[in-house]
């Protein structure tokens, strides 16, 4: 998690800051430990572990709040279809990747990979860039395919099944094949790692080209967004100061505010490209199911795809501010589930163990919101994510090769952790890093690089139930 402008320059971390990283991680415990250490989220924390943990709404909303947030979450659920259907909301398309936000995010978690190669990808998305930048500085478009290839589209039927007009016709299909090598530990247990390769087939508009950029993208869990949200940019800033004087190098990503049109800080997204959570929604709207806002209003049709560009629109805006509005409530109002086994000796130990090998530096085990008036219950919050909302090299092993405005072509954002243990029981599936070629946190770790080089070789050199603990550990967050 280092980065300096010579790479001659050494590497080595200050002796102190593996008594740093603890005493850290102690304060933190401290400041909980006067309530309840198995607050994640303040006042935010649920007690609940099953299928429903990242989706209910926090107990300190008002019964306005709650109408609202339940207004949100029924649009996150809904279906959206062409004009030409009765089976859900006008709007659909003429592109899309999936027909609702909750297909992606099952039941608000994180998405997987498909499940064998001749599955087309639907949790997971493949942006698409050419060299240069917008007028804002973000990516550029591919003239023919947009920010992003659509796998699926409007094929002209009507209700009653007979065709309407022509199909439109998708951009291309969408598969993963995995590429697989082996990893060593210094007690000489092996792992089996994963590298996707993507598949494109059946472009519809010609070729990409070779210079253009690609990059996977699955979708990110939706637990406890609105703190991420909600951290004063002022504190962001003191922890990539505090970094550079541990010989680290997180930075943020400054990127295009459509809302407020202005540069502002990223929080959201694999590399910190969204600065707020109602431009994420929309967006998302936009980008993945084809549903316009007054935010994004056209629709993703490039001037080569007439068939698109010819589509009756559902309406205008297709997703109305106040529904806009609801989401991003609901978002913010997610109640996160509390943290588990914190009495265990052995996630103790792992803890430790997490602090000792660097992770700590980049995953900050405690951050404190500030006033945040869109929800004033989420103000003066500490809560537990550990992610610090920065950038950090890792390395060429996960370079997707595309930068994104002052994200570089190696560079990720710090993703939070929190919630990590009940992946596979919310969603039916644990698939880590952008690309969901983790299976597991130990594959995910070795997969570090660049800056987290060192943290990897410790916990490689770790024994077995060492390297145990501090998954443990990083499961019970």
């Amino acid at each position: 998690m280092r980065k300096h402008k010579s790479s001659k320059r050494s590497l080595r971390p200050s002796p102190l800051l593996p008594v740093l990283l603890l005493a850290a991680g102690a304060l933190a415990i401290a400041q909980d430990a006067a309530e309840d250490p198995t607050l994640s989220a303040g006042s935010f924390t649920i007690r609940r572990f099953d299928h429903r943990a990242f989706s209910e709404p926090a107990s300190v909303l008002t019964p306005k709040q709650r109408q609202i947030f339940m207004a949100g979450r029924s649009v996150f659920n809904r279906k959206w279809a062409s004009v030409n259907s009765l089976n859900g909301d006008w709007g659909l398309g003429p592109t899309f990747i999936a027909d609702r936000c909750s297909a992606c995010h099952v039941n608000s978690g994180r998405g997987s990979p498909p499940q064998s190669s001749g599955e087309q990808l639907l949790s997971m998305l493949v942006r698409l860039s050419t060299p240069g930048t917008d007028e804002h500085g973000g990516p550029k478009p591919h003239p023919n395919y947009g920010d992003q290839l659509q796998n699926r589209s409007l094929d002209g039927r009507s209700v009653d099944l007979a065709y309407a007009g022509a199909p439109v016709p998708n951009e291309a299909d969408l598969f993963l094949d995995w590429e697989e090598s082996t990893a060593a530990f210094a007690d000489g247990e092996t792992v089996t790692l994963r590298r996707p390769k993507l598949r494109i087939e059946n472009l519809k508009f010609g070729e990409l080209g070779a210079d253009t950029m690609t990059s996977l993208r699955m979708a990110q869990p939706l637990v406890g967004i609105g703190f991420l949200e909600a951290v004063p940019e002022e504190t962001i800033l003191s922890i990539a100061a505090k970094q550079r004087a541990l010989n680290f190098n997180g930075r943020p990503n400054r990127v295009w505010d459509a809302v407020n049109r202005r540069m502002s800080l990223g929080r959201f997204g694999w590399k910190a490209n969204v600065p707020g959570l109602k431009q994420q929604i929309a967006a998302a709207a936009i980008g993945d199911m084809g549903v316009n806002s007054n935010l994004y209003a056209e629709q993703n049709c490039p001037p080569v795809q007439t068939l698109c560009a010819k589509q009756l629109p559902g309406n205008f805006p297709e997703i109305i501010d106040r529904e806009i509005d609801a989401v991003e409530l609901w978002l913010q109002g997610l109640a996160v589930p509390a943290r588990r086994d914190v009495d265990d000796a052995q996630v103790r130990r792992g803890a430790e163990l997490f602090a000792r090998a660097q992770c700590a530096v980049c995953h900050v085990p405690a951050m404190k919101t500030g006033a945040f008036a869109k929800l004033p219950q989420l103000s003066g919050q500490v809560f537990h994510a550990y992610t610090d909302l920065l950038l950090h090299d890792l390395g060429e092993g996960l370079a997707d090769g595309r930068p994104d405005f002052g994200a570089g072509p190696r560079d990720w954002r710090t993703p939070a952790l929190w919630g990590l243990g009940l992946s596979q029981i919310v969603g039916g599936g644990i698939a880590l890093l952008h690309d969901g070629r983790a299976r597991n946190v130990t594959e995910a770790i070795l997969w570090h690089g660049g800056e987290a080089t060192d943290a990897r070789e410790a916990f490689r050199r770790m024994t077995g139930g060492e390297r145990e603990y501090l998954i443990r550990f990083v499961e019970s967050i």
